[in-house]
């Protein structure tokens, strides 16, 4: 075999036509084997002999897209100095676009002896783990574009690919499960009616399925286990994986874009698969174990600020080009359109305490390509110091957890300030103001992949993780979460109802507040897991949608689905006549249509300059139709509140300085466990509509409500929102 110079960078394995580069970093290493490894399990070991600053490298004519390799690293193995090269352990390349095979787990794939932490083991890890594989980088894109949607249009759907597309009955069974899957026009046209202008997918970056979960029957199904951070999930691809995962993904976004869809990448760059100090060695650990993660004052052991074993060193030079240069391939060469970051708040520890401007913000903000896509913070993590909502540089924007937790408590009756809920629904000012970002700052969600569904938000008081294997102790007791007076599975068609208008006043709020709203999948459906609040573990009916007219997916100990309430919702909580996902459309479209429930500015509290109209662009009123005092704000419970938005005072001009005019509306809500009486306001508009009232199962179709003026009043049942729409 030939073997030639090649080049130090880029790093990684790439094929330029006629053969492929292979570049790896190592300073612990004192010799480096490239291995090629042969379908009859046979490997061609290549020594990288050439060296600039640390990177080894060669180039290897011939060697063709398909190819699998690793890394074998001759170096110390000295735990106690942070040192755990091996050569016995065939070691993924960090940058590899593609990964073959999954892990057999087994003693060969750790660098120590079960029985005997401190003694060095040299099984070979070959036969038993993954193995990277040389990608063809040419895709024909056509005249693929980025959407690039303004957060102001945007609606943010999260979803995982296997969950969303598993039961779907007009799909493929082929192609269930997989990135083909989020191509097809049966999941598009979903996506589109429903107003879905982004689709947030959970981990597609090669992940691992842990050691203790496939001993207990259970797999890592959220996926938030990275080991390639360029490589796109093997087992979400219905070709194959020797590189044809990598084109199955880029066909899939190129078929969202053309129906306007961004997609937006779940990303978890704060740990990897291999765990703490009793984890395995599978890639970045034999490589340079000291370079990527961060030891303590014992080299021996790991920080961890991430709750799974190890967490990146995020000052470190390689660690920090590491996650960039992935930020810019997926941009680049996968056109992808923006990031969430998983546990953010551990990419700012530069040292050891939260630092927002740590190296990785100042690189991210200054990086001419990864500035320009969404960036949204999960901000926190279970460090000291991890709860960052608010706290990110203006150039992001992050899940608002503190919205979550305002409007749950509102709606179960939790006794909670009203200024709270109102800064909440008008883009939380106070997190976001004062460093000069905006409403749209804020990521409004009730629901994620991360705790109750939206069913059993209204269904279940505690969460019933049994399923999971740890005697129902993981995940989160406090859930914010009311069962309005059963516990699961129920007939009570009074119970039901009550679950169904709390469900349609969750995703009424959510698509009246100010900031951009995101939507869990499956929510639509009343998707149930049950009460399983940390289903990370559930590859299975728990966690997969069930699509109407599907005949599979149901989970199989759910309760019973006999008897059907009269606001059209069976026992298990599934909507039976359509109604929960047309009021959603409803209300996202209705979000969409109204420029005044979108606004890129905060609300001034008074009336605008220039905008004709003397009224202020919001008002407040107590449910007797008086403006509220201070005595109000700080008296009443926050239960009952009519809010005031002016479509004539919207402060912010149109793309091309244009003045936004919209109609208005007045926002209704009583959140109190009995029916209240509201009067309609005398001074803010004569005549009135109504358009959404989520006391009604079908939440009123538009141009069908009642028609009310000034002074009326109107009786809104428990627990219900009412909105009123004044033509401008």
């Amino acid at each position: 075999m030939q073997v030639w110079p090649g080049e130090a960078y880029p790093l990684g394995a790439t094929y330029d036509g006629a053969g492929t580069n292979f570049a790896v970093f190592t300073e612990a290493a004192h010799r480096v084997e490239l291995c090629l490894l042969h379908d009859d399990g046979s490997e061609t070991a290549v020594e990288l002999r050439e060296s600039d600053a640390f990177v080894r490298h060669a180039y290897l004519p011939g060697v063709m897209p398909g190819q699998r390799y690793g890394f074998r690293m001759h170096g110390p193995y000295d735990p106690g100095r942070g040192l755990r090269c091996n050569s016995a352990k065939l070691l993924l390349d960090p940058y590899a676009k593609a990964i073959s095979g999954a892990v057999s787990w087994g003693e060969e794939v750790y660098g120590y002896h079960f029985g005997a932490p401190d003694r060095r083991n040299d099984l070979d890890s070959a036969p038993h783990t993954m193995t990277s594989v040389v990608i063809n980088p040419y895709f024909d894109w056509g005249d693929d574009r980025p959407p690039r949607t303004d957060y102001h249009h945007t609606v943010i759907y999260e979803a995982h690919v296997k969950g969303l597309t598993m039961t779907h009955p007009g799909l493929p069974e082929e192609l269930r499960g997989t990135y083909a899957a989020l191509a097809h026009p049966a999941i598009i046209e979903h996506l589109t009616k429903l107003g879905v202008t982004a689709l947030e997918l959970m981990p597609v970056h090669q992940f691992v399925n842990d050691h203790r979960l496939v001993d207990m029957g259970l797999n890592n199904y959220w996926g938030y286990n990275t080991i390639g951070f360029f490589a796109p999930h093997n087992a979400y691809a219905s070709w194959g994986d020797r590189g044809q995962q990598v084109l199955e993904f880029k066909s899939a976004v190129r078929a969202l874009h053309e129906a306007g869809i961004e997609v937006i990448l779940d990303v978890v760059y704060n740990h990897t698969a291999e765990g703490n100090h009793l984890g395995p060695t599978l890639s970045f650990k034999g490589i340079d174990n000291a370079s990527y993660y961060r030891l303590t004052d014992d080299p021996c052991y790991y920080m961890d600020t991430t709750g799974t074993g190890n967490s990146l060193l995020m000052r470190s030079p390689h660690v920090l080009q590491l996650i960039m240069d992935s930020l810019r391939y997926w941009v680049t060469e996968m056109h992808v359109d923006g990031f969430r970051f998983d546990l953010a708040a551990t990419l700012a520890r530069q040292f050891h305490e939260v630092d927002r401007l740590s190296s990785f913000f100042d690189l991210v903000q200054q990086d001419p390509v990864v500035s320009q896509v969404k960036l949204i913070a999960e901000p926190w993590d279970v460090g000291e110091g991890g709860y960052q909502v608010g706290n990110f540089p203006p150039l992001w924007t992050e899940w608002n957890g503190k919205y979550r937790d305002t409007v749950r408590d509102l709606w179960r009756g939790e006794p909670r300030a009203l200024a709270e809920f109102a800064s909440r629904l008008t883009g939380s000012s106070d997190l976001y103001q004062d460093d000069g970002r905006r409403p749209l700052a804020s990521i409004n969600f009730v629901t994620c992949h991360d705790g109750f569904t939206l069913h059993d938000l209204v269904g279940y008081n505690d969460k019933h993780n049994e399923a999971n294997g740890e005697e129902n102790r993981d995940g989160e007791s406090h859930n914010r979460s009311w069962n309005c007076g059963a516990e699961g599975g129920t007939g009570d068609p009074e119970v039901l109802g009550l679950r169904a208008r709390q469900m349609r006043n969750f995703f009424a709020t959510l698509m009246l507040s100010q900031g951009v709203p995101m939507i869990s999948h499956g929510d639509e459906f009343a998707r149930t897991q049950l009460g399983n609040n940390n289903a990370y573990c559930q590859d299975n009916e728990v966690s997969w949608l069930r699509w109407p007219g599907s005949t599979e997916g149901a989970p199989a100990e759910g309760p019973s689905a006999a008897g059907v309430s009269a606001d059209g919702v069976s026992a298990e909580g599934t909507p039976s006549d359509g109604s929960l996902p047309e009021f959603v459309r409803a209300m996202v479209w209705l979000r969409r249509d109204h420029p005044v429930f979108r606004r890129r500015r905060f609300f001034h509290g008074r009336p605008v300059e220039g905008t004709h109209d003397e009224l202020s662009d919001i008002a407040w009123f107590t449910p007797e139709g008086s403006e509220m005092t201070q005595r109000d704000w700080d008296s009443a419970p926050a239960s009952a509140l009519t809010v005031f938005l002016n479509g004539n005072a919207i402060s912010e001009p149109g793309p091309r300085g244009e003045r936004i005019a919209d109609d208005s509306f007045l926002l209704m809500f009583n959140a109190s466990p009995g029916p209240l009486d509201f009067r309609v306001p005398v001074d803010h508009g004569r005549q009135w509509q109504v358009v959404v009232d989520t006391a009604r199962p079908d939440g009123v179709p538009p141009g069908t409500g009642p028609k009310v003026a000034a002074g009326d009043r109107i009786t809104l049942p428990d627990r219900s929102l009412t909105v009123l729409q004044r033509p401008a």
